[in-house]
């Protein structure tokens, strides 16, 4: 403990206020052991008495509890002496136009009260598919990697084996042509449209954006200074037609699988989006987060492979297809922006971390992460298969359902509720323990109507149905219906295929007696002689 005697008055008094100021401060915790007064003493250069008398004035004072033969330990001080602390107001102003930009756009309260919510089922969207298996993969690539990864800097750009890796994997499996030397190593997606952000675009610049799109990247854009406009989106992606005149500095799509509507971008919307971008000398931000999982024929082609201008910043990201605690990424540079976009990296963080790099450059050379994509995606075709069945059985037309074929979430609109209807349904879901996540979020300009996003990603198909029963009787609640039993769980889940429903008690006594007969028999001793 380091006390700071400040040498005025008897030595027993400084020391009692020096221990004050370090519980006041929350320098020691409550229930925290104090050292010991001989220990104190002598790390004080003081007398054991001066150390007692200390300890049995903070112990009247009920900052301290005594414990015979075990010691002094800090008790919770009375909140009315405790002297206040400025961290604890609203905080200093604003030191910048970029700091005043992310107090008006972005608070990290509201996003962790909303990460937060305990709920007993949640259709979180972007939250990727939960693997155990792949987690004892990726800890044997990392062991592996930590033994002969320098421990040095990496590279700026990223790990040569990395990214040739990358450009391997984007040949085959999303149709863009890209050398090692045209990708850069990122923390995912958000630092992607922050380098662009960094590297294109001047406090006022106009960007076009996707009406609706995710969240994340219009607030980077305005905390960058941008000045967004919006483009409306049908079934075939960004309307090019209702780009502006006057063209914007960057246009942001995705048009693989557009968030949130799940709109696959036409190629005749390609085509014209692409001369756009030539006419106008504009850049095109190409956010290709979840286009792998398609469960109807094979995944598009990238719109960054029929660029033949160099105009598209491509952009991928592990967080869908792995797990979000990787923070790994790649964006594919146009080559009159490479060294731009290099430098703009360097001066964010001189790199991404060098073990999960190469432990990623293996996995994805050896082909485990193409065998583990292959899984993936026929698991959570099972899932969303689960979960439209689910919300078809409890529709009765009341919902409007955006099939996508492809992603890890469904958008599903309620017909004939208004947005703050939509929220009341939310609200009142949360207190029957079922976690939903609103549209209009997504939106620049929100329609007046209840939409919601539906992940299923990392939710399992018992699970799913177990949400959706709720769902259910939370619809019946926000139409004034009676409720009644949910059809589609009874019609289409584990009871009517003659499988108990995981969790139940029939479950488990299953489960002990299949395992009981799979327990191996003991072998007999062969008789002696």
């Amino acid at each position: 403990m380091h006390l700071l005697l400040d040498g005025r008055g008897p030595l027993h008094a400084q020391l009692t206020r020096a221990l004050k100021s370090t519980l006041f401060t929350g320098s020691a915790r409550t229930g925290e052991r104090l050292p010991a007064t001989r220990s104190l003493a002598r790390e004080l250069g003081v007398s054991r008495n001066t150390v007692l008398a200390a300890y049995e004035q903070l112990r009247a004072e009920g900052l301290v509890d005594g414990r015979v033969g075990s010691g002094s330990y800090v008790a919770s001080p009375p909140q009315a002496s405790r002297p206040a602390i400025a961290s604890e107001g609203p905080g200093s102003p604003a030191q910048s136009a970029y700091a005043r930009r992310m107090r008006a756009f972005h608070d990290n309260a509201r996003l962790a009260s909303a990460l937060d919510q305990q709920v007993r089922h949640r259709f979180q969207y972007g939250m990727p598919l939960t693997n155990p298996a792949l987690t004892n993969l990726w800890a044997r690539e990392l062991s592996r990697a930590a033994l002969y990864t320098r421990p040095a800097y990496p590279p700026v750009q990223g790990l040569p084996a990395l990214r040739e890796a990358v450009c391997d994997y984007l040949a085959r499996r999303r149709g863009v042509q890209a050398m090692p030397e045209d990708v850069l190593i990122v923390a995912g997606t958000q630092q992607a449209i922050a380098l662009t952000s960094r590297v294109l675009l001047d406090a006022g610049d106009s960007v076009a954006i996707e009406d609706p799109q995710y969240f994340a990247t219009r607030r980077v854009l305005q905390i960058h200074g941008a000045t967004l406009c919006a483009v409306p989106v049908d079934g075939d992606g960004l309307v090019v037609n209702a780009l502006p005149a006057r063209a914007p500095r960057l246009v942001c799509v995705t048009p693989s699988h557009q968030f949130p509507s799940g709109a696959v971008m036409s190629l005749p919307r390609r085509l014209d989006l692409l001369d756009y971008a030539r006419r106008q000398s504009c850049w095109i931000f190409e956010d290709d987060y979840d286009g792998e999982f398609r469960y109807n024929g094979q995944p598009l082609a990238a719109l960054r492979s029929l660029d033949d201008t160099g105009r598209v910043i491509y952009v991928g990201s592990f967080s869908k297809t792995l797990f979000p605690a990787l923070r790994l990424g790649y964006l594919v540079m146009p080559p009159g922006l490479r060294q731009d976009f290099i430098a703009a990296k360097w001066a964010e963080d001189f790199g991404s971390p060098a073990i999960e790099q190469a432990a990623l450059a293996n996995f994805i050379a050896g082909g485990g992460f193409e065998r583990h994509l292959r899984r993936s995606a026929k698991t959570l075709a099972e899932r969303r298969a689960v979960l439209m069945r689910g919300l078809e059985g409890c529709s009765r037309g009341r919902l409007e359902i955006a099939d996508s074929n492809a992603g890890m979430h469904v958008a599903v609109w309620l017909r004939d509720k208004s947005r703050a209807q939509g929220e009341a349904l939310i609200a009142y879901a949360r207190t029957q323990g079922l976690g939903l996540n609103p549209i209009a979020p997504s939106y620049l300009m929100p329609p007046d109507r209840a939409g919601l996003l539906m992940g299923f990603g990392a939710m399992s198909p018992s699970e799913i149905e177990q949400g959706i029963e709720v769902f259910a009787r939370c619809l019946d609640h926000a139409y004034g219906e009676p409720e009644r039993a949910h059809p589609s769980a009874q019609e289409n889940g584990p009871a009517a295929q003659g499988r108990p429903v995981h969790g139940s008690r029939e479950w488990h006594e299953r489960t002990i007696a299949q395992r009981a007969v799979a327990q191996p028999r003991p072998r007999r001793r062969a008789a002696a002689g």
